[in-house]
């Protein structure tokens, strides 16, 4: 992300929302553009062709499943990458998002903007690789021992379960490096 600015299309029909996302996202470097509903951003999304997409879903006109839905339906922008913002968070809402194949669910009031912003940068972070894993399976017992942290490897901030970051050093001699990471808040485990 450091050599491109990545192009941001904030799409939601609460203009206060949409400012204040549309503010940190730009003081992250990213080159943003807005839109005040689903149809907007569809229009939005087919002229500009964004490299992401962070869209409320109850909106006037179109929604923002009804937006994603569209998106996949054209070639120029069934590729884009989608994240929702909800502010009610709803697991139905979550699992419709899913099934799209949205690429996060960032729920508002437990996710901070600055938090949003360092969650969609790790979509563009190459050679980076994200693995869930079975915190009670093989040897992972005697690892949270040895790194000193809960045996379900929970994360010290939020409570959410860590993932384990693998960034290749040499992806032809298959060197890697690789460090638990809470994929909700971002805090990092520092050994």
């Amino acid at each position: 992300m450091e050599n491109k600015q990545v192009k941001i299309l904030i799409v939601d029909d609460d203009i206060d929302i949409r400012e204040i996302y549309a503010e940190v996202f730009r003081k992250a470097g990213f080159n943003v553009t807005e839109a005040n509903d689903g149809l907007e951003g569809l229009d939005k999304a087919g002229k500009e062709i964004p490299d992401v997409i962070f869209t409320g879903i109850i909106m006037p006109r179109m929604d923002g499943f009804t937006m994603m839905d569209a998106l996949k339906k054209n070639v120029a922008t069934s590729k884009i990458p989608v994240v929702i913002s909800s502010h009610m968070g709803r697991e139905e809402d979550k699992k419709k998002a899913e099934k799209l194949g949205a690429k996060d669910f960032i729920v508002r009031g437990a996710t901070s903007p600055n938090q949003a912003v360092e969650r969609i940068k790790v979509l563009f972070m190459e050679g980076n690789y994200f693995i869930e894993f079975d915190p009670y399976n093989l040897d992972a017992a005697k690892l949270s021992h040895d790194l000193n942290i809960s045996k379900g490897f929970q994360c010290m901030e939020c409570n959410e379960r860590l993932v384990l970051k693998i960034h290749f050093d040499n992806p032809k001699e298959g060197l890697f490096s690789a460090r638990f990471v809470c994929p909700k808040c971002g805090w990092i485990l520092k050994i």
